[in-house]
């Protein structure tokens, strides 16, 4: 039987944490901010609604579904906060909804209209010009047609499936014998669908209004009473039970396999489709009326990704070149540069170029004899998976520990692990029940002295797509402890291990958690015997209970505490007694906000990490992630000045946290933007001098 809920348990918690799902929504919400902003260039705005719907859909996909599952088995499980499954739902729909209505009419009203009177047009067929529709034609009947599959659904003897995420022409028809019927048409993904019909302009007409006007080639005969887009998206968090299979390979397999036919989750239909034809899919869908969101314009507004591509002055985003240090640029030198000293860079104001060339180097260097590496999220093109592949085949000993079960990656997770397995890699996929997430590489050399190791830790994917637009930390450091660490670490990811203790990494599930409360409280003596305690973090996410707990009692004592929390936040600030003396700040800008620090005052001998940890309970406690120290005092100077303290003189992308859960852009004269400063002040730059540009 459900524990009943009672009034005063759900008034206590509310007072201390905000809801995550609401709070990873006002994240989304700041994103469509940026979409709306008129200081943005027009395409990068575009850019902007694309990510916010493929945000939104992620979101569904994950997050929701969990929800729905959890309503649909009776679990009445609260929320920290103190809500049901079902109230959260509620809580999502009341919210998500007025947001992808206003993303719609922003396109439609604003952000369309611009671009044409900027050149970049989207084309109804009817706007086309005699020749621009012969073009046009031609594509239909030579390409497109012979890929359109018509698809009954009412009736139809057997269900047909619509798959998760495709965009689709449901079809009203009218036959004199037969009534009404409602037919599918699902829009092909095998050509770009923003149709280019003039390759020297930006002319563009959508396939699905190249289908529409051919829609009698189709259905030759019937009467077209009218044809209305609509879209799917389906559960895809579908668990790997490490008993479900013994082969983990084998199990993702079969994960891939079944998250194509997860169970539907919400069905977005434009605004003019007739109920006749929304009943219809409810109903083959098995969805309630709360389960379908009815918007005006664009649906599936992934496509203007393709779109923001398009090269027009004054549209996007200057081009902006990464810093490479001169020391860091020459392969020869990057072992010297690290026996010199540790180095921290930060991306993509500094290249990742030199991240590249610290494994390219491994993989040539005839003095390197081993390199250990994990892979979360490495890209379809990699060029250190291409050098760990060359060092195997020159006869080096390598491991890499691929992790299979990152999300939306398992595919092409598992293509490259093949691949480098064929290569005399010696590949693990660490544990059914954790996600390696640390970002880690270890080098193994040679030298006059006997064998050194070297070791970058990082606090992003090692992968060069999302190093150009997210803004990441890394350390490359030969710290005997460090290194020995990490190497203890691989055994424990590629072998068996049961150490609970490490020199100098912090290691979640291990002692994560433990060591950053610990050095919260350590904050809280500081303050009772020196009058002053400081903490600054930079992360993703806030959202772990006890750690936000240590920092209401930080707070309690009087230390000041800032955070940079990109997405969710579940503390609750400005809260008196309890978080008056905490600040918490997002910053939504140019760049993915994806870096990760974690700073301590410690009276005045203070302490930084960065790495691959957010403050999350699945971070904390069903992952491998690592925070490594910054020990170079120098160093944690510039980076807490440079990088960190710069994100609080933000005051054109910077929102901040009120009370009540909302966020608020901050203003200010003279305008300083964070992410430009870094852009000209990139840190290895500030650390090593000389520009090399």
């Amino acid at each position: 039987m459900a524990k009943p809920i009672k009034t005063e348990e759900r008034s206590e918690t509310f007072e201390r944490y905000f809801n995550r799902e609401r709070s990873w929504l006002m994240f989304n919400k700041r994103v469509l901010e940026e979409a709306a902003n008129p200081a943005n260039p027009l395409l990068e705005r575009a850019k902007f609604l694309a990510i916010f719907e493929s945000n939104l859909d992620e979101f569904f996909m994950v997050r929701v579904s969990g929800l729905i599952e959890q309503f649909e088995g009776k679990l009445m499980e609260l929320s920290p906060d103190g809500l049901t499954p079902g109230e959260q739902l509620e809580l999502v729909s009341e919210t998500a909804l007025p947001m992808r209505r206003r993303a719609g009419n922003l396109w439609l009203d604003e952000i369309e209209p611009k671009l044409q009177k900027a050149g970049v047009n989207i084309r109804t067929y009817e706007q086309l010009t005699d020749r621009d529709r012969e073009v046009v034609d031609q594509f239909f009947q030579h390409d497109m047609f012979p890929v359109c599959t018509p698809v009954m659904l009412q009736p139809a003897q057997v269900t047909p499936f619509i798959s998760n995420r495709s965009l689709n022409l449901a079809v009203l028809l009218k036959d004199e014998e037969l009534g009404t019927r409602v037919a599918r048409i699902k829009i092909p993904t095998v050509f770009p669908r923003a149709y280019q019909f003039r390759r020297r302009r930006s002319e563009f007409i959508f396939l699905e209004e190249i289908i529409r006007h051919h829609l009698a080639e189709l259905f030759p005969g019937v009467q077209i009473l009218g044809a209305y887009t609509f879209r799917v998206l389906r559960d895809a968090d579908i668990e790997i039970r490490e008993l479900e299979a013994a082969d983990l390979v084998t199990s993702i397999e079969q994960t891939l396999k079944k998250r194509r036919f997860g169970d539907p989750v919400l069905l977005q239909v434009s605004s003019d489709m007739p109920q006749e034809v929304q009943n219809t899919l409810m109903r083959l869908l098995e969805l309630e009326p709360e389960d379908v969101f009815q918007l005006e314009g664009l649906l599936g507004m992934e496509v203007l990704f393709d779109l923001a591509s398009e090269e027009k002055a004054g549209l996007r985003f200057q081009p902006h070149v990464p810093y490479i240090a001169p020391k860091l640029d020459k392969t020869p030198e990057i072992f010297h540069t690290v026996r010199s000293g540790d180095v921290v860079v930060s991306h993509p104001y500094d290249s990742f170029r030199t991240v590249e060339e610290f494994v390219a180097a491994a993989s040539k260097d005839p003095q390197v004899i081993g390199i250990k590496q994990t892979l979360y999220r490495v890209g379809q093109k990699s060029p250190i998976v291409e050098s760990l592949l060359a060092a195997a085949e020159n006869g080096k000993q390598v491991a890499v520990m691929v992790e299979l079960k990152a999300r939306f990656d398992e595919s092409n997770n598992l293509e490259w692990a093949k691949a480098l397995e064929q290569a005399g890699v010696h590949v693990t996929f660490g544990f059914p029940h954790l996600k390696t997430h640390a970002k880690l590489c270890l080098i193994v050399r040679r030298e006059d002295k006997g064998i050194q190791t070297y070791a970058h830790v990082g606090t992003g994917n090692y992968n060069p797509a999302t190093a150009r637009v997210y803004t990441d930390f890394g350390i490359f450091t030969i710290d005997p402890d460090i290194t020995q660490d990490i190497a203890e670490l691989f055994n424990f990811l590629t072998g068996f291990s049961k150490q609970t203790e490490y020199r100098k990494l912090l290691v979640a599930p291990l002692n994560l958690r433990e060591k950053i409360i610990e050095r919260i409280h350590r904050e809280i003596e500081c303050v009772r015997h020196s009058g002053s305690g400081r903490i600054l973090f930079k992360l993703n996410s806030l959202v772990d209970p006890e750690v936000i707990d240590a920092l209401y009692e930080a707070s309690s004592a009087g230390v000041s505490i800032d955070l940079i929390v990109r997405g969710i936040c579940c503390l609750r600030p400005g809260m008196p007694n309890l978080s008056e003396n905490i600040r918490v700040r997002s910053v939504v800008g140019r760049y993915l906000e994806h870096s990760r620090a974690y700073y301590f005052d410690n009276g005045g001998n203070p302490e930084l990490y960065i790495g691959s940890a957010d403050l999350m309970r699945r971070n904390l406690d069903r992952r491998v992630e690592v925070l490594a120290p910054v020990q170079d005092q120098k160093q944690i100077s510039v980076l807490k000045e440079f990088a960190l303290e710069v994100m609080l003189k933000d005051n054109t992308n910077a929102w901040q946290l009120d009370t009540e859960g909302e966020y608020h852009r901050l203003k200010g004269d003279p305008p300083f933007n964070a992410q430009r400063f870094q852009m000209q002040n990139p840190l290895s730059q500030i650390l090593f001098g000389k520009s090399n540009q």
